[in-house]
């Protein structure tokens, strides 16, 4: 049952991955792949709100794998801190 929920969750990210990031300007798809296993891993409470999950991301900073980290580390100085919203 867990690894249903799992499959069911990663494909979930994928189509709104397609979808929102592509619309709202997320960052490439290395980039996103960079977070993706961090994101499962510490904001899998705000999945699929990707706006939140990148809030959650930010706040959990110093947990973020290297290359995660890297990615907020070059977009910390044009993008503001958002407030994560409640869980789901």
């Amino acid at each position: 049952m867990l690894k249903n929920r799992l499959v069911l969750a990663v494909l979930v990210l994928v189509a709104w991955d397609a979808a929102a990031f592509a619309q709202e300007d997320r960052g490439t798809a290395e980039q996103r792949a960079a977070c993706t296993s961090d994101a499962f891993r510490l904001c899998a409470g705000y999945i699929p709100d990707p706006t939140n999950v990148e809030a959650c991301l930010r706040q959990r900073k110093s947990d973020l794998n290297e290359a995660c980290r890297a990615v907020f580390d070059h977009a910390d100085a044009a993008v503001p801190v958002r407030a994560v919203g409640s869980h789901r």
